[in-house]
């Protein structure tokens, strides 16, 4: 028997309601060159019932396993796979009719592609069209592969997924962001810019737990680039001014025994990629108080700048020159340099090190660390307030996604810092934070929260 060109498989878990309709997506393509798996991981509704109703189906085999969780899967799907190529179709989510036969086109027509993925169509519970994902165009637009495609419904040459050992087990969610990882460090990737699945949003999607996603996202960094690369010598320094709200000199006002200052210290100790931090400041209470607190401490530096540097109005290029200039003199260099902003008091020495794996991963000048911002913004024109990019309309395009530059981390190599003599030049990636690490203090409300959090942590 001829082998099909294309492996679909689908992955089921108690989604009865909508397990039909995703079935049904693929047995009717235009292309039917392909065999469909159902997978299903141990669901508890009736799904076993619609399964089994496909079960004579000349294209479509069965799997019953139990509570395998999805890179499993995944791998079971690649070791059974006889297709050249390989698709994921979650079982909530359903394909157009021509997916499956533009997406194995582009593959067939580029013996080094070694991915494909559309665009894509938002859709309720009901499979009501709600907006339209609309991604940069790979051949045209893209040179920074720091946003990876969609995990399901990408079309994968199976050749080159074996080669690159298949997904790792080890991961529970963000299978993905592995795979992404993988293929753009060894192969080509490419998109269609044409909506070829709806992505169904329901409340129980697991791409709705943001705190998992965020986790999973840097241990996968942390481990290829652990694997692969050699991490940058990095220096991190924190400028401290002396910030006073409600007659409090905020940087060194203890909470529980620990000031904004100590948590900032140790969130960069806590780092396993930061060779050393610097503490710089023009205040001489500030600088008895971390000369008190660090100066035992090997890894920890304090360096008094002058006042000029600290003007509010004052960037900070003259004070990370100062500090590279005297980390040199004791002939200590760096290929890095990290800005941490005290404001931020809920930041991870995790982020620190994600911040340095995203530098190194995707070859980047400059790593900021963001939060995606949906919200409604406006500008006045003269006559009316008017919203910036029509943010309420159907199609998202990504290159107008905002972004909202919050944790405090601006960290650059710093052959590119003394190119541009600012840290924020050159090519720009990101790494996205938590909702607590974005927290920031910078009034005497978000004073009050921040005390009341950290009484109640």
């Amino acid at each position: 028997m001829k082998s099909p060109l294309v492996t679909v498989y689908i992955t089921n878990y108690n989604y009865e309601k909508y397990l039909q309709k995703a079935i049904e997506s693929v047995l009717v393509q235009t292309m039917q060159n392909f065999e469909l798996y159902i997978i299903d991981d141990g669901s508890t509704d009736k799904s076993k019932n619609i399964i089994e109703s496909y079960r004579d189906h000349e294209s479509i085999s069965i799997i019953y396993q139990k509570n395998k969780g999805l890179n499993i899967t995944n791998n079971v799907a690649m070791r059974a796979a006889n297709g050249k190529y390989l698709m994921r179709l979650d079982a909530d989510d359903f394909l157009e009719k021509e997916a499956i036969e533009k997406m194995s086109l582009a593959l067939e027509k580029d013996d080094e592609l070694g991915l494909v993925f559309p665009d894509y169509y938002y859709v309720d519970a009901e499979g009501n069209k709600t907006g339209l994902e609309q991604r940069h165009n790979f051949e045209k637009e893209v040179s920074l592969y720091d946003q990876p495609a969609h995990g399901a419904c990408t079309m994968i040459r199976l050749e080159f997924l074996k080669n690159l050992g298949g997904y790792n087990e080890s991961f529970t969610c963000q299978d993905g962001y592995d795979l992404w990882i993988k293929f753009i460090t060894h192969h080509k990737v490419s998109n269609i810019n044409e909506p070829l699945f709806s992505y169904r949003r329901h409340g129980q999607n697991l791409t709705t737990n943001e705190e998992k996603i965020l986790s999973t996202r840097k241990q996968i960094k942390s481990v290829f680039v652990d694997e692969h690369f050699s991490s940058p010598p990095t220096l991190g320094i924190i400028p401290v001014r002396n910030t006073f709200i409600n007659g409090i000199n905020l940087p060194i006002f203890e909470i529980e025994g620990e000031s904004l200052l100590c948590l900032k210290v140790q969130a960069c100790l806590n780092s396993k990629k930061l060779d050393r931090v610097l503490i710089s400041s023009a205040d001489n209470e500030i600088l008895a108080y971390a000369r008190q607190k660090f100066d035992r401490n090997d890894k920890v530096e304090v360096l008094e700048r002058p006042k000029a540097f600290a003007e509010k109005n004052q960037s900070l290029n003259d004070t990370i020159h100062q500090s590279l200039a005297f980390e040199e003199e004791k002939s200590r260099t760096y290929e890095a340099v990290m800005t941490i902003a005290l404001e931020y008091p809920f930041l991870q020495g995790e982020t620190i090190d994600e911040a340095i794996d995203t530098l190194t991963l995707f070859k980047s000048d400059v790593v900021l660390s963001v939060r995606p911002d949906n919200r409604l913004y406006y500008q006045h024109n003269g006559s009316s307030l008017q919203p910036i990019l029509d943010q309420e309309k159907f199609t998202k395009l990504e290159r107008e996604a905002i972004y909202k530059g919050v944790g405090g981390i601006v960290l650059s190599t710093v052959d590119n810092f003394k190119k541009y003599n600012k840290m924020t030049e050159g090519r720009i990636s990101h790494v996205v934070v938590d909702q607590r690490s974005a927290f920031g203090i910078f009034s005497s409300f978000d004073f009050e929260i921040y005390q009341n959090l950290r009484k109640s942590l």
